[in-house]
Order: C-alpha cells, then structure tokens, then sequence
C-alpha cells in the first residue's frame, strides 16, 4: 500500500459510524487538560534549577507550551476527529508517518503509565511515614499492589468514558487542591515564624553545566500533553469548539500551579537542606513543611492521599488514549481490525484494552529488574519523553510544511503567525530529544544512559516500521 499525503485525505471511518458515546463536556476537558499537562515529579526537576525555575518555566511556556496550544488549536478545529494527532498526521503526510506518529504516542502512554505507576510506591511510603520506607525497594509487595491496580485501571478502560471522565475529573480536582496546599504551605510556615526563603518571581539565569541542561530539557518536556485529549475527540459533545476552549481555560491555571508549585520545593529544601526527591517532591515537600506538628501531619497524609488520587487518574487517562489510537489506526485499516473491535454494549475497543494492559505489565517487571527505583524510574521517563517528542515533532511540521504536504484543507486557514510559533515549537522539540538523553541525577553514566534512552528509541521505532510494511506488503499481495 503506497504512502502518500492524497491518500492520507481520503475520509477515514468515523468515530459517529461505530457509535461511540460522546461524553466529555467542556469542564471535562479543562480538568483533563490539568490531569495530563501538571504531573508531580515537575515541579521537582525543576526545582534542582534552584531560582533559576520561573525564568527556566516562562522559557518553557514561550518555546514549547504556546507553540503546543496553538498547533493544537489550529488543527483540531480542522480536523476534530478520534485518534487526534496520529489523524493529523496521516492526513498531512500519509499512511506511514501517520502509523508511526500513533506507534510513538502509543508507545510514550505505555511508557508513561508504567513509571505512574512507580511513583505509588514512593508517594506511599511518605504517606505514612518513615516506618514504610521498605516499601518501595520490595519487589514482592509493589508488584502485587500494581497487579492489582493495573486491573482495575484496565476493567475502567473496558467501562469507558461514563465512568472514565469522573475518575480523571476527582483526579484532575485532587491535583488543583494538592498544589493549593502546597502554594499555600509557604506561607503557613512564614506566619509561624519559619525562616524560609519563598521567591516565585525571581528571574536568574540558569547554570550551564551538563546536569542543568539536562534539568532544563526535562522542565521544557513537563509543559507537555494539551492534544491528548483530541485522542478522544469522537467522545467529546462538541469537539471542534470545547477541546480549544479548554486549552485557554486551563493555560492560567497550569502556568500558576507550576511556577508557585516549585518555588515552594525550593523553599522547603534550602531551608532543611535535604536534597529533593525527583519521584516524590510534592510529598516531600509537605512532609518538610507539615511533619512537624499533629495537625500538619495529618494535613499532610490527606493532600498526599489526593496525589495518589491523580496519580491514578492520569494513569486511567493515558490508559484511555492508547486504548483509542489501535482502534482509530484500525479503522484506516493500518493495523488488524480486531484492535477495533467494541465492547456490545460499552463500545469500547476490549481488545485493545488487553495488549495494552498486557504491555503495561511487562514494562513494570522488566523496568524494575536488577535496578533501584530511581534509575528505573529515570530509563523509563526518559525514553517515553522521545517517543513523544517524535510524535510532536511531526505535529509542528504540519503547518510548518502545508505546502510540501499537499494539504489543502488547512492552506490558507492557519495564519502566518501561528505557522511561525509552530516551526520554533519543531526547534524546542529537537533540542528536547537531545537533552532528554542526559541522565538528570547523575546516578547513571552519560554514554550508557544516552545509549539505552537513544537505542530504546531507535529499536520500538524499528519494530513499529517493521510491523506496518509487513503488513502493508501483505495487504498488497492479497
């Protein structure tokens, strides 16, 4: 089957023709928005910039989350359709840029569920404190408790989206509560007289060693995930309209939650000098801050409670959109059409849902093998950053190159300036691959780092290449 952008124009199957449910409303969207974009281990990463995190975090937003928003917004109000950025894709440059756009994506939602899910074991034992901190070097305990939870992650999946958005709504609202508390607990400690240093709108420039540079590629990368949600823009009520409604709505909120979120980090740990945890720094943080006392204890367990609620949420999230992207790829027939299948009354794609799951487990027991926590956490988040990073790279170049891919339908509806913001989006994208190569924390050694994290990439990129012309071959031939 020849790959071409005029073959990739011709209408796919739509997500109206197999009568999916369309359940996500606008207030669904903006706290899924928060749920994917505000992870907990940023404000960490960014806060080993020291007070070089909020010119570091505008940089951020200047470079990559604006030019996200506005590719995001131009492109799904064009083309506001279930599978989001992979239908973009195949419709701008054709079938194999198109599968290998929803290869990476796919791959970077497996990745990703799979290091959420490291981080319960971390956040728990902070939760209840030090007498659990055996919990997360325990084989045997994490991987029942994440056997159990990636069931229940799965059958939610099956369930679909009428239970699914209350799950990532409770989620999204647990984070927007944990980082009120957490902006707020500078305060709480000045008013009772703790000495602390909180300084959200200092703007110093970063070092340039290697480590900084690292740090600052992973804090490039956190302000990722707005187009997500147009993975289900078929189950959305009125996607053309609400899914850039919901990037405006919810850009302040992320943009604060960041900033103040980290000079709090920083605060507490200058202040104590213990060195941050890049799995659990919010937890961290409000134990420094609230341990102290009984009722700043408890305050404490409650608002890391609500974290492992987000955690969960975002890991249903994820779950949900790289259940979709088979199905969708399905219906263009880029893969076999039992990813596709529906659940009779749920019409929800069931097989789909196992591979995923099936995959998810596999990840977790071969991430955790003969390594700690922590440098399975660093492989794991830092190799589903470049499978993404690909994927974002191919969505910037779309309105970079309308001319070159022959798309008519957009040409002449994005405006210059926004073509412009796209193509530096492509430059920040470029310079994130590289840097997400770098092991941040230096536990691993720079040439066998970049190796795995570069190879890894190379090798699913492979698999997935191998895998559409074996099957495209076959297709011709029958």
């Amino acid at each position: 089957m020849p790959s071409s952008p005029d073959q990739g124009l011709a209408p796919s199957d739509s997500a109206s023709n197999h009568h999916l449910s369309r359940q996500l409303t606008l207030r669904d969207l903006v706290l899924s928005q928060v749920l994917t974009v505000v992870g907990s281990s940023w404000v960490g990463l960014a806060a080993g910039l020291g007070h070089a995190q909020t010119l570091v975090w505008l940089f951020a937003f200047a470079v990559f989350y604006t030019p996200m928003a506005v590719a995001v917004y131009f492109l799904n109000r064009e083309m506001p359709l279930e599978g989001g950025l992979y239908v973009w894709a195949r419709r701008s440059f054709g079938d194999t840029i198109g599968f290998l756009t929803a290869w990476n994506i796919w791959a970077y939602g497996l990745s990703s569920i799979a290091t959420i899910l490291f981080q319960i074991p971390s956040e728990f034992a902070f939760m209840i404190g030090p007498r659990a901190a055996w919990v997360p070097e325990s084989h045997t305990i994490v991987f029942i408790g994440l056997a159990v939870l990636l069931a229940a992650l799965a059958l939610s999946a099956i369930r679909g989206l009428a239970l699914g958005k209350w799950i990532h709504n409770v989620s999204g609202a647990a984070m927007i509560a944990a980082f009120a508390l957490l902006i707020f607990a500078p305060f709480w400690a000045m008013a009772h007289h703790v000495p602390i240093h909180f300084t959200p709108f200092e703007l110093h420039l970063p070092h340039t060693d290697p480590n900084s540079l690292a740090l600052i590629g992973q804090t490039l990368f956190a302000a990722a995930g707005l187009e997500y949600i147009a993975i289900m823009a078929g189950e959305a009520k009125s996607p053309s309209r609400d899914i850039g409604r919901s990037i405006i709505i919810a850009t302040p909120i992320i943009v604060v939650m960041f900033i103040f979120g980290t000079a709090s980090v920083l605060a507490f740990h200058e202040y104590t000098g213990v060195p941050i945890n890049y799995i659990a720094p919010i937890p961290q943080t409000l134990r420094l801050a609230f341990g102290a006392s009984t009722l700043g204890n408890l305050v404490a367990r409650v608002i890391i409670l609500l974290l492992q609620i987000r955690i969960l949420g975002a890991a249903s999230y994820l779950f949900t959109g790289v259940s979709r992207l088979p199905m969708a790829a399905g219906w263009d027939h880029l893969i076999p059409e039992w990813f596709s299948r529906l659940h009779p009354r749920y019409r929800t794609p069931t097989n789909s849902i196992l591979v995923a799951t099936l995959i998810v487990a596999a990840l977790i027991v071969l991430g955790s093998a003969g390594v700690h926590a922590a440098v399975a956490f660093n492989l794991l988040n830092n190799a589903s950053n470049e499978f993404y990073v690909l994927a974002y790279l191919v969505m910037f170049a779309i309105p970079v190159l309308i001319p070159i891919a022959g798309l008519k339908l957009l040409r002449g509806r994005i405006p210059t300036w926004a073509i412009v913001i796209c193509a530096v989006g492509f430059v920040t994208s470029v310079a994130v691959f590289a840097l997400s190569a770098y092991p941040f924390d230096g536990s691993s050694k720079l040439l066998t780092f970049a190796t795995e994290i570069i190879g890894t990439t190379l090798i699913v990129n492979l698999i997935g290449y191998a895998f559409y012309r074996t099957r495209s071959l076959r297709a011709t031939a029958r």
